[in-house]
This record gives structure tokens, sequence and C-alpha cells, in this order.
């Protein structure tokens, strides 16, 4: 499965858990663990949600294709 989103990367790089991200949002710890491993994706509100209290662009956690 490709990787899809940064999401592991950026929450370790903000020093955030996926717990704390869960809570926030109000998600299961599992569903997050889910987009951390991209075996799910979240969907394009919630990729705003976790910009948001990150204080990022959604970009920045959106893996590039632009070597393809």
């Amino acid at each position: 499965m490709a990787n899809l989103n940064r999401l592991k990367v950026v929450l370790v790089e903000h020093g955030k858990t996926g717990r704390w991200l869960a809570n926030e949002l109000g998600k299961s710890t599992c569903t997050v663990s889910k987009w951390c491993s991209n075996t799910v994706q979240p969907d394009l509100q919630t990729l705003n949600d976790i910009a948001n209290l990150l204080n990022i662009e959604v970009s920045q956690l959106l893996v590039s294709n632009k070597n393809e």
C-alpha cells in the first residue's frame, strides 16, 4: 500500500502523539493509528482539521508525488 500521508512524521515533528490527536478530534486511537500507518486515509475535512490543530498547511500532511 502506498504512503499517501505524512501524519505519523508530522506528529513526531510537532511533539504530539496519536492519542493527543484522537482526543482533539473526538476519534478513536485505533482510527488515528490506521491513518498513521496509511492503512486508511482521513477525509479532506479531517485533514483540514488536523492541519489547523498543528498550525500547518494541509499540503504538509501529504506525500508529494513530484518525482513520479
